[in-house]
């Protein structure tokens, strides 16, 4: 079996299918990990979806915060933006059955010496501390999903502490796992910074640049930054090659890390775009 992972596709299958065909995927050999941001911005989140939910146990699928995003407009509990492509995958006739598959995703997935997560861990957390924050939001979505996703939006609290409960501990395990970028070595987080991280003497740093984080014993593949690109340092696989912005649509084979492979993309959305 080979493990490939991919980067965001944010809605664009057409590329996604091209990726798969030059992996040469075999269902009946290997397996698809997916960084989150299935869709959204793009032009076919609908056939994105589908595609991926396809793949069945072949496919390992993280959710990003464009699926839950997507999720808490279906409940009700939020309006669409304006830059949303979403309207296909809410008037889908199979709507509830990728609806119900995607809301039982988890925000973090482990094998073995790897960890994926969509966007990031600030340096406090260890790998099994992420999994079990991961498991509570989980167990959230499952219990009360309307109730979560009307208290998800927002950026506070922005720093960890384990003292952390209810709401306030929902909202900021979701904020990093799907939305981190930079954070200070003391876990304090900034998620208005979506380009490249501040330079010193700044202590925001990207939250795998850490020397201290406890995840260092993982090796932690991501997405969710596009203006970063490719990044294989630190021990981590960043995988968001911006294919909705124009870019690319890359996997990387997690079992020989040999070289990433790239599908070009039609831009979709303006650069900036929120």
């Amino acid at each position: 079996m080979t493990r490939y992972a991919v980067g965001d596709i944010q809605g664009c299958d057409e590329e996604l299918q091209t990726l798969l065909e030059r992996l040469k995927f075999s269902a009946d050999r290997d397996q698809v990990w997916f960084v989150g941001d299935l869709v959204n911005r793009g032009p076919d989140s609908l056939l994105a979806l589908r595609r991926v939910r396809s793949l069945g146990d072949n496919a390992v699928v993280v959710l990003g915060n464009h699926d839950l995003h997507l999720l808490a407009v279906a409940h009700g509990a939020r309006r669409p933006r304006p830059s949303d492509t979403l309207e296909e995958v809410l008037a889908a006739p199979d709507r509830d059955a990728l609806l119900e598959w995607l809301i039982t995703r988890p925000l973090a997935h482990a094998q073995g010496a790897d960890l994926m997560v969509h966007a990031g861990l600030v340096p406090q957390w260890t790998v099994a501390g992420t999994l079990a924050l991961a498991r509570e939001v989980g167990e959230a979505l499952r219990h009360d999903p309307r109730a979560l996703f009307e208290h998800m939006y927002g950026n506070e609290p922005d720093r960890w502490d384990v003292r952390l409960a209810g709401v306030q501990r929902l909202r900021f395990a979701i904020n990093v796992l799907t939305r981190l970028r930079v954070c200070t070595a003391d876990g304090r987080v900034d998620l208005a910074i979506k380009g490249e991280p501040p330079s010193p003497p700044s202590p925001l740093r990207p939250w795998f640049a850490h020397a201290e984080r406890a995840s260092r014993e993982a090796r932690v593949i991501f997405g969710h930054w596009s203006a970063l690109g490719l990044v294989r340092e630190h021990g981590v696989i960043g995988l968001d090659t911006g294919c909705v912005w124009g870019g690319a649509l890359s996997a990387v084979d997690l079992d020989s890390e040999r070289a990433v492979i790239s599908v070009p993309c039609t831009g979709y959305q303006p650069i900036g775009a929120d």
